[in-house]
């Protein structure tokens, strides 16, 4: 091998529930077989150069020689999951233009990869579809279980893919067979009450008269009484009051049950006003939580 070979590739990370944009840069120069990744990877990131490798080999296709060096830009946000593993692979395989670097460039990829070039589900699918589309993309390649989740964001070429080398297929122009229908999501009738409904309650007129003042006009509201007479069971019946959500607070609170992974067997936004109930000892970085993934 003569020189540095250089490609690029694109994939999405996450702020807090905000996905944006990360540039995948891949460099291949003379000497002995090395695998770096830089740009505050975490350990999960750190491990996709063994992830990686395996899948390439696994899936038919050349692994690149020499001194390997991925960048993950921008380089000081800290990067963290094994979503990149599929971009970080094909930006390999665009080295040493077993796939067209140009074509390449036009992709958002998504996906953890398995050892034998599957591709796995990844959490926050959507914030980082979004966070793409609004970065000017509008084709991406996401893995197959996280495909209806991708499919809410409007104005976007959507493939959902199974392996490494159906990935490859679509970059080559070969996709048709895995492309989705996407549509704007519609907000469907609540969910059926969880915590029980406000009617329930016989007497406590004026605490009742306090939630429906809190709920119309979005007031806190702090019950004290003695244990047993009803503080508990009127907090969970609140949401059987509150107003129904709009579209945009819907995604909102759609992408933070993205982030948290519990969106994979879930089709459409979440429709039904999320309620916690944390005990009143717990503490203040259990409630707001820690410092994981920030600077």
């Amino acid at each position: 091998m003569n020189g540095h070979m250089l490609s690029l590739a694109f994939c999405a990370g996450m702020l807090g529930i905000e996905g944006y944009v990360v540039r995948i840069e891949a460099d291949s120069s003379p000497g002995s077989p090395a695998f770096t990744i830089i740009g505050l990877p975490d350990r999960a990131l750190g491990e996709a150069r063994d992830r990686v490798r395996a899948a390439i080999f696994n899936s038919g296709f050349a692994y690149p020689a020499g001194r390997l060096l991925v960048n993950l830009s921008p380089a000081d946000v800290r990067k963290e999951g094994p979503a990149f593993d599929l971009a970080i692979a094909l930006a390999l395989l665009a080295i040493d233009e077993q796939i067209d670097r140009l074509a390449l460039q036009n992709f958002i990829a998504l996906g953890e990869l398995a050892l034998d070039g599957t591709l796995r589900p990844v959490s926050g699918i959507l914030p980082m579809v979004i966070g793409a589309r609004n970065a000017g993309f509008r084709r991406l390649i996401v893995p197959q279980r996280n495909a209806d989740e991708a499919a809410l964001v409007d104005g976007i070429e959507l493939y959902a893919a199974d392996t490494l080398q159906s990935a490859v297929a679509i970059i080559l122009g070969n996709g048709a067979q895995w492309r989705r229908h996407t549509q704007a999501p519609t907000l469907e009738p609540a969910d059926e009450l969880v915590h029980g409904d406000l009617t329930d309650v016989r007497g406590q007129l004026a605490a009742k008269r306090a939630l429906e003042i809190a709920a119309a006009g979005g007031h806190n509201l702090l019950f004290v009484g003695p244990p047993g007479c009803g503080k508990t069971m009127l907090a969970r019946r609140l949401p059987s009051i509150l107003p129904p959500m709009t579209l945009g607070e819907a995604l909102d609170v759609t992408k933070i049950y993205s982030v948290a992974g519990l969106l994979t067997n879930r089709a459409g936004v979440v429709n039904a006003r999320p309620f916690r109930f944390p005990h009143h000892t717990i503490s203040q970085a259990a409630l707001v939580g820690g410092g994981v993934g920030t600077n």
